[in-house]
């Protein structure tokens, strides 16, 4: 079944489409794996179904919802949670700090029950906290014990990058996005991190599309690889099909190569 549908979607910049007529469908425990040379449109795409961009034609579909037009605040309350190219957290907030903001989405208390303590409003900052200590456990000794109570600013860069799938995984997503998680990791955090994802399924039950440029992670966690180029969808299919695709091999090797010497 298909958790998330996108149907000619379409989005420009300037004139030039960014994304152009894309056809996409992530079916419920998929991982896809979204691929492409710089300037394809992969983090457009995941910007406009996040909401953060509106589109120019086309539609997306979530769990029956249709999504263009709503609010990102919106989006991630019906169930999608995403993580960005470059690292987006509070420096100077706790590491558990940062992993409860995932849950201000499932939050009720207002300003009346903050100021005066109601006993609702403990009872639900108690299952925030929790939530977040749940989120940060997953990691294990990475996002534990003593690192609850340190600023996000002082952990390692791989870290960070763990921290903000954290907060992630504590909206309570259906649909985790994660756009290029691996960037600016070594060998070793890379390798880490791919097995990661596969837990992320396989222990969470979540449904992931994943933006990736290393190749290695990419045959390592998908089920499907979808390939854009310009805005367009060249390739879709297994590892193998799109990673011996001529397109693909072009957009890589041939023209986007000579286009940069």
């Amino acid at each position: 079944m298909s958790l998330l549908e996108v149907r000619g979607l379409a989005k420009r910049f300037g004139g030039l489409y960014a994304v152009a007529d894309l056809d996409l469908d992530v079916h419920e425990g998929e991982i896809v794996s979204v691929i492409g040379p710089n300037g394809a449109g992969k983090t457009t795409f995941f910007n406009v179904i996040t909401g953060i961009y509106g589109a120019d034609g086309g539609d997306v579909i979530f769990d029956g919802h249709h999504l263009l037009g709503f609010k990102p605040s919106q989006i991630t309350k019906l169930g999608i949670a995403r993580t960005f190219q470059t690292v987006h957290l509070f420096p100077n907030m706790t590491v558990l700090e940062n992993a409860m903001v995932g849950q201000h989405c499932r939050t009720r208390s207002g300003l009346v029950g903050t100021i005066f303590q109601l006993p609702s409003t403990r009872a639900e900052e108690g299952r925030v906290r929790e939530k977040g200590r749940e989120a940060l456990a997953f990691f294990g000794t990475r996002l534990s014990g003593y690192r609850h109570d340190r600023p996000a600013s002082s952990l390692s860069y791989a870290n960070r990058r763990r921290l903000e799938i954290a907060r992630a995984m504590a909206t309570e997503p259906k649909l985790l996005l994660l756009d290029e998680p691996t960037a600016g990791m070594n060998p070793k955090e890379t390798e880490e991190l791919t097995h990661l994802i596969a837990r992320l399924r396989s222990e969470k039950g979540f449904t992931i599309v994943v933006i990736e440029h290393d190749m290695r992670v990419v045959k390592g966690v998908s089920d499907r690889v979808v390939a854009l180029d310009y805005g367009r969808k060249i390739a879709e299919g297994t590892y193998e099909e799109v990673a011996n695709e001529p397109h693909v091999i072009e957009a890589y090797l041939g023209r986007r190569a000579t286009e940069s010497a």
